[in-house]
């Protein structure tokens, strides 16, 4: 990195910085072409923050997302909580271990299927687990099953008497409680 390079990480810098440097990289180059390149770009550049095409791509999994995925997921789980269904329903699964696993499956699909083929917003994956897991649905699925263990236990609605049921119980608030969390991390949404 030369003493000229801005140690900022490109995905912080504003778009203030983009314009200052294409200019001085217009001001930099040799020929007619290169400086009509350089315009074109600035010109493409301005057209796109116009459009707001600029500000709605996410990239980071901040913190504010973190909380705005734990928001959304008690908004819309809340009412799973003092539903009583929820316990049957986590009984049968409980005595049907391959339909929790597909219960599962598909609160990880749905939030999956929110974040990133619903188009509501543009998300691109940055420094996924082992390279290969996106950060932003394992956080939004944990955070998920986070909140509805802990309200279930703080309320009284479990005890963790029947480990395996209540696991299975809670698997049932899981699945609304992820698809609040994935609506609430991206609405907002982080840039």
């Amino acid at each position: 990195m030369s003493g000229s390079e801005s140690a900022v990480p490109p995905d912080e810098e504003t778009l203030e910085e983009l314009y200052d440097q294409l200019e001085a990289l217009e001001e930099t180059v040799d020929t007619a072409d290169e400086r009509t390149e350089v315009r074109r770009a600035r010109r493409l550049v301005n057209r796109l923050s116009h459009n707001a095409m600029v500000g709605r791509v996410i990239t980071r999994f901040t913190r504010k997302d973190k909380a705005e995925a734990f928001v959304g997921s008690v908004v819309i789980g809340l009412p799973m909580l003092v539903e009583d269904g929820v316990f049957e329903i986590g009984r049968f699964l409980a005595a049907h271990p391959p339909l929790f696993a597909v219960n599962i499956a598909m609160a990880v699909a749905l939030v999956v299927g929110i974040l990133y083929v619903a188009d509501f917003r543009e998300i691109q994956i940055h420094n996924p687990y082992f390279g290969v897991i996106p950060r932003r649905p394992v956080w939004v699925c944990g955070i998920a099953f986070a909140t509805a263990a802990v309200l279930m236990t703080l309320w009284g609605r479990i005890a963790w008497d029947e480990p395996w049921v209540n696991v299975c119980q809670v698997s049932v608030v899981f699945t609304a409680m992820a698809l609040g969390g994935s609506l609430g991390d991206i609405l907002p949404g982080e840039t």
